[in-house]
């Protein structure tokens, strides 16, 4: 039976030198439990799956296959990101899976949120089981497990989606950030020598993209959630917006409006703008953003982003309204 309670000695995390003391402790104890054996990761780009393969490259090098899907409903610029900064920078033993046909032929015709979720934790699954596979002498599955989820959820971290797999998959767990908040977390990566973009990566839902376009997913709505996102990303950024506001995202309804473009009438989508601010996610702020920065970044969706006529900025706190949209 596992221990998934924080040991009442150890220490917050908050500086470079506890940050590496941390990893030198997690790295004997892993080789310690792992030995020669393989360990399997799905790394999807996350703080905390991304800080795990960053540790475990240290404690054990090729013996860590890690396992990226992209499921196509990820943003603009991310599974490359996963590539070059693991792959190409970290050496890591990387396997790549293009799965985006895969799951947006799944999601075809379907709009009831829920059921979308379902659908892609499910594809995620069979697609991480038929990878799993592949390998040869695999024995440990590594998690991004954090003490919140241990806290919330119990010791497995559903969310990662690898909770399902079948009986003779059930690999030895190896969680080495299980009694760490995400602050320390963000430490730990920054020590690792992960990119900021990565470390301070903002909240992410596990559908990805896919519950930011509204109803049923079509590809030209998911492409304008995915381009007008990276727009609004980019001005946050510039403007000294991104380390202040807690999550911030677009969302693409399935539904037109009618517009003007050009002197000719256009029948296009809207993008609405989300951008909030809270504590613990169960009550949150909208964020006041100048209304000449919106403005611009209004301008650029609908010049840039193809299919869009109008941008709206959603002023409902949580509650009533929820932080996302589905």
């Amino acid at each position: 039976m596992q221990n998934n309670k924080r040991p009442e000695s150890m220490a917050r995390i908050a500086t470079e030198e506890q940050a590496q003391a941390f990893i030198a402790g997690q790295i004997a104890e892993v080789k310690a439990q792992v030995g020669d054996k393989k360990v399997l990761l799905a790394l999807s780009g996350g703080v905390d799956s991304s800080v795990v393969a960053a540790l475990l490259i240290k404690a054990i090098g090729q013996n860590l296959v890690c396992v990226h899907v992209n499921h196509g409903l990820l943003r603009k610029g991310e599974p490359e990101q996963v590539v070059e900064v693991f792959r190409n920078r970290m050496k890591a033993n990387l396997v790549y899976v293009d799965a985006a046909d895969r799951f947006l032929d799944k999601l075809a015709g379907v709009s009831e949120p829920e059921q979308k979720r379902k659908i892609i934790g499910a594809e995620f699954i069979r697609v991480f089981e038929e990878e799993a596979r592949k390998q040869q002498g695999i024995e440990f599955l590594a998690q991004g497990t954090i003490y919140p989820d241990i806290l919330e959820s119990g010791p497995v971290k559903a969310h990662h989606n690898v909770g399902g797999l079948p009986d003779d998959l059930q690999f030895e767990l190896v969680e080495p950030l299980k009694f760490l908040f995400k602050d320390e977390v963000r430490v730990v990566g920054k020590a690792l020598g992960l990119p900021d973009g990565m470390v301070y990566r903002q909240p992410f839902p596990g559908p990805g993209l896919g519950v930011r376009c509204l109803g049923a997913i079509t590809r030209d709505r998911l492409e304008c959630v995915r381009e007008s996102d990276a727009i609004l990303r980019e001005e946050f950024a510039k403007n000294g917006l991104a380390g202040k506001v807690w999550q911030y995202f677009t969302v693409v309804p399935d539904f037109k409006s009618v517009g003007v473009k050009g002197g000719k009438r256009t029948f296009e989508y809207p993008v609405i703008l989300r951008a909030v601010n809270t504590v613990d996610a169960m009550t949150a702020t909208v964020e006041d953003v100048p209304f000449a920065l919106l403005q611009h970044i209004t301008d650029r969706i609908t010049k840039e982003v193809k299919g869009v006529n109008r941008v709206l900025y959603d002023l409902t706190p949580k509650p009533c309204g929820t932080i996302e949209w589905e």
